[in-house]
């Protein structure tokens, strides 16, 4: 599907997990046709965070709805979506407006949404969808909300740009989604989510998903949403139990670069995003990784959109080995065979290391998230550590052991980050300093 032209829903990859819970798609009380494509896509059985929400979506009520990365929370609010369009059709007019609303923080995580919306809709050729986001041409857009239209999932700024040039009309919103508000509100689109809202229709039903539900995201629910209905399925201090963490320590830039290196041709990499802090560091260190041999690619804010978009399917389609990127790309790319996440500039927020290493350990799958510090660092780990509850155990690679050694403090009440089964939670890591084989697609 053109990102930004509306088209018959049908086509794309799941993004649902494969974790199971008790009940089955058809027991959620959803449309028979929606079942029969999550079941072509490979799945029956629910997440327990899409257990939990479809019903409680299908009757109608406001919910706030906090749940872990890779939980499955997309496809969550996409088929009670699908289900209103199917079992209360309303033929589409030109220029009209959708009937579903959805605002997603990044561009990536909007065309991630629309994916999911086109994969689990593929049953429902009638149902009409676009995108709208920021780095697509204007005209490309403008004809996308002219067009009979159903379900539209876009970024706020750019939206909003729409609004008020008059250029699209939210009086037939009957369904706003707001995915991810706690990242959208770090963002700063708390006014630009208030003035959308305000647009559309005081009747229509409200669901908000985000990491948690305290804070701002509470300020804002309040203001937003009515008599909602709260689900905690999962808080930060209980996820990723299938990614083993590990901290190394390094002196400098060039230790950390010596150490990220040696990693990287391990063989058990199937692909690994690397995390940088700024957008010249993740252009530099694509390049050097480039020359080392690695196929591999950069992924940033200051990209034209459709670069972006030919990076994410190459790492979709297993050409990209690597993929260096900053927090643009912590939410929103689902893929499964991410096996490795390195971090090696550290989030500005402990919540963003969150996000940053559910890119693996996915579908049930499992997966290692290593991070790099440097001395000047240690605050910052501390409260990763004091976040997340759990103590990042600290591995050494032999021949590489560096001259800073901080203090081993861990954050009272912490625990050892969990280690992939059949591991010792906690265990530090030792390498041998021994060249490993290239790692394949290198």
């Amino acid at each position: 599907m053109n990102e930004s032209s509306p088209a018959a829903i049908g086509g794309a990859q799941p993004s649902l997990s494969a974790e199971t819970t008790g009940d089955t798609f058809q027991a959620l009380g959803l449309h028979d046709a929606l079942p029969r494509a999550v079941a072509a896509a490979g799945y029956t059985k629910p997440t327990p965070v899409q257990a939990a929400t479809i019903p409680a979506a299908l009757a109608g009520g406001d919910l706030m709805v906090a749940s872990a990365t890779g939980s499955g929370k997309t496809a969550a609010f996409v088929l009670p979506a699908l289900n209103r369009l199917l079992t209360r059709p309303v033929k589409p007019m030109p220029g009209g407006g959708p009937r579903i609303l959805v605002l997603c923080p990044t561009r990536e995580l909007a065309l991630q949404v629309a994916r999911a919306a086109e994969n689990y809709g593929r049953t429902c050729a009638c149902v009409r969808l676009a995108t709208v986001v920021g780095g697509v041409p204007y005209p490309a857009q403008l004809r996308a909300v002219r067009a009979p239209l159903d379900m539209l999932v876009a970024t706020p700024g750019r939206l909003l740009d729409l609004l008020r040039g008059g250029r699209i009309s939210l009086s037939r919103v009957e369904m706003l989604v707001l995915d991810e508000a706690d990242r959208m509100l770090d963002m700063g689109f708390i006014e630009d989510i208030e003035a959308i809202a305000a647009a559309t229709p005081f009747a229509r039903q409200t669901l908000l998903f985000s990491a948690t539900l305290g804070g701002d995201v509470a300020r804002l629910a309040g203001n937003l949403l009515r008599e909602p209905r709260r689900l905690e399925i999962a808080s930060h201090q209980k996820r990723h139990a299938d990614i083993e963490q590990r901290l190394h320590w390094a002196d400098n830039r060039g230790h950390k670069d010596k150490m990220l290196y040696f990693l990287l041709r391990d063989v058990a990499i199937d692909q690994a995003i690397v995390f940088t802090a700024t957008q010249i560091d993740a252009e530099r260190l694509a390049l050097r990784l480039a020359e080392e041999g690695h196929a591999v690619a950069a992924l940033h804010g200051g990209m034209p959109q459709s670069q972006r978009n030919r990076t994410l399917n190459g790492l979709r389609r297993g050409q990209l080995r690597v993929l260096v990127a900053t927090d643009v790309a912590a939410r929103g790319i689902d893929v499964p065979t991410i096996t490795h996440v390195f971090n090696y500039g550290l989030p500005l927020t402990a919540e963003e290391y969150v996000h940053r290493i559910g890119r693996t350990g996915r579908a049930g799958r499992s997966g290692l998230a290593v991070t790099f510090a440097e001395p000047d660092d240690v605050r910052k780990i501390r409260a990763i550590e004091r976040f997340t509850t759990q103590r990042l155990p600290v591995a050494v690679i032999e021949g590489m052991e560096g001259r800073f050694k901080p203090e081993a403090q861990a954050p009272r009440g912490a625990r050892p980050a969990g280690a992939r089964r059949g591991g010792r939670p906690g265990d530090a890591r030792t390498h041998r300093h021994e060249q490993p084989p290239r790692a394949r697609r290198a």
